[in-house]
């Protein structure tokens, strides 16, 4: 793994939101989903963003934006200093070849009726780079090496090997065409854990050896710990927080990231700490919260939280964050915690109904 501060950045996600219309509501008025809003990232070469968070955040949209196997329906998507979005036709198809994807399950990202050979040599034969068989054959074969896949699996179906072995086929198809960039999305969530750290281990290695850049997107913090340079956090489709891995992991400053640390069970000064357990579900990306869509289940909420969103503050060099906590702007009523706001707004409610009764009187 590695990062670099000079250099251009390989992928630039420009304000990105999407949505998605859903079939319930009227014809004239359908409803809308958010499922991403307003996320940017720079990518460096060489360098692993994670992207975590809750199952439905927008993760995997927001890496499906990076490929644009998912369109966006605002914002731009830079690849090498070029607008990735406005390509077309043959343009696109050569900019592809710089980015693959690995999916989540090896299982059903295979198919059935194809063998390991021609399952890694689809990409070469959909690009074209290579004129004979022989070459690309031996393109294959060298891939299969480089992943641990002996030479002998390369007439074998899908159903003859393991979750991790599938998944080592997968990593070859991705990386056949020698891409710049790589998104991981959920790459072992689906694998033991034993040979989880075998396939963490393997993408490390491709990486140093072909200087890939990786957008790793998990669940799993652990494994996001290990494998990133960067971390983003993400909720309901809002870029929650952005930092260094060693910045995100010991000092988080978004309740939500706090949230999903404390899950991690550790052990300090002899006593294992008190867990901060996030109250209620996710709402609805259909019908999200006002203000700071993260408010309804924030155990530091304040008055303002639910009325405005807040902006993306750099709390500290390079470390950014979405929380109305560290605008230094906010009046003391802003400042009022959420609870005790609800319970004055319940307070003047009764008042201004008695008043009304004895008006009525």
């Amino acid at each position: 793994m590695a990062t670099t501060t000079e250099e251009q950045p390989i992928i630039f996600l420009d304000d990105i939101s999407v949505t998605f219309k859903t079939r319930t509501g009227s014809i004239f008025k359908p409803n809308k989903v958010h499922a991403v809003q307003n996320v940017s990232l720079k990518l460096m070469p060489g360098e692993t963003i994670g992207i975590v968070g809750e199952s439905g955040c927008g993760k995997s949209t927001t890496g499906k934006c990076v490929l644009r196997l998912t369109e966006p329906t605002s914002g731009t998507v830079e690849l090498d200093g070029e607008d990735f979005t406005s390509l077309k036709g043959e343009d696109l198809k050569r900019a592809r070849q710089k980015m693959k994807l690995i999916f989540q399950d090896p299982y059903s990202s295979l198919n059935p009726r194809m063998t390991v050979m021609d399952i890694i040599g689809e990409p070469i034969d959909i690009a074209g780079t290579y004129k004979t068989k022989t070459e690309r054959d031996a393109r294959i074969e060298e891939v299969m090496e480089e992943v641990g896949l002996n030479l002998e699996f390369k007439y074998r179906y899908p159903h003859e090997f393991s979750g991790g072995q599938r998944q080592r086929i997968g990593i070859a198809r991705a990386i056949v065409l020698e891409p710049e960039i790589v998104v991981c999305d959920e790459p072992v969530s689906a694998l033991d854990v034993s040979v989880q750290a075998k396939v963490i281990n393997l993408l490390e290695e491709l990486q140093k050896d072909h200087g890939l850049a990786y957008i790793f997107i998990s669940h799993d913090l652990a494994v996001v710990r290990h494998i990133a340079d960067t971390v983003m956090v993400m909720y309901l489709g809002h870029q929650m927080e952005f930092a260094t891995k060693d910045a995100l992991f010991e000092r988080p400053l978004h309740p939500y990231t706090q949230a999903l640390l404390d899950v991690i069970p550790r052990i300090r000064h002899e006593r294992i700490q008190e867990k901060r357990i996030l109250q209620g579900d996710v709402p609805s990306p259909a019908n999200p919260p006002s203000g700071c869509v993260f408010h309804t289940r924030c155990p530091k909420a304040m008055k303002v939280c639910s009325e405005r969103i807040p902006d993306r503050i750099e709390a500290e060099p390079g470390h950014f964050c979405a929380c109305h906590l560290y605008d230094t702007s906010l009046s003391d009523a802003d400042r009022t915690p959420q609870v005790a706001h609800a319970i004055e707004a319940a307070q003047k409610a009764v008042e201004e109904a008695r008043l009304e009764e004895k008006i009525s009187e």
